[in-house]
């Protein structure tokens, strides 16, 4: 397992859809990878993208500090079904460090996608699963939770990380 270099806001490769995953034996390596990332962070939720990695595969662990790991891999995750009632939750992402913002999401969805071993699998998630699970798969459709925001902050937040890649690029 490896420790993956995040992409930073703005990346062109953070705003593609992503294709399809092969098999998953093929994602095995990096679905290993990118849950070390994720912890390594730290986060609670990791989409392919963001490791420059062009393919719908999404890891994410919203169990808590306090509970014991339940890291999930999601290989081709789609979102069967949302619920009316809506959530309002304040989120950060790996690829936008230390930028936070209140989004609105579906309380509860409903998620289909095939796990790590090549079986089909379907959950409904809610509270802070649900908030992730539609995070990460926003990710896999080119769109950051910076897009559920007004456009003002939007851009004041990008400028910020135009400037945190350019102090990085001369460290």
């Amino acid at each position: 397992m490896s420790v993956l270099p995040i992409l930073i806001h703005p990346d062109p490769r953070l705003k593609k859809v992503c294709d399809p995953a092969p098999e998953p034996g093929a994602v095995s390596g990096l679905i290993a990878d990118m849950l070390a990332t994720m912890y390594d962070a730290p986060g609670i939720g990791l989409a392919a993208p963001q490791v420059g990695a062009n393919t719908r595969v999404v890891v994410m662990d919203c169990a808590g500090k306090e509970a014991p790991p339940e890291p999930m891999a999601l290989i081709n995750p789609e979102i069967l079904w949302s619920s009316e009632e809506t959530n309002e939750h304040e989120e950060g992402c790996l690829s936008i460090p230390d930028q936070f913002a209140f989004v609105t999401r579906p309380a509860a969805v409903r998620v289909r996608w095939t796990t790590p071993e090549g079986a089909e699998a379907e959950r409904l998630f809610d509270g802070l699963w649900a908030t992730c699970v539609q995070h990460e798969i926003d990710h896999l459709n080119g769109k950051l939770f910076i897009d559920h925001i007004g456009a003002v902050r939007r851009q004041l937040i990008t400028q910020k990380m135009k400037k945190l890649k350019r102090e990085r690029a001369k460290a």
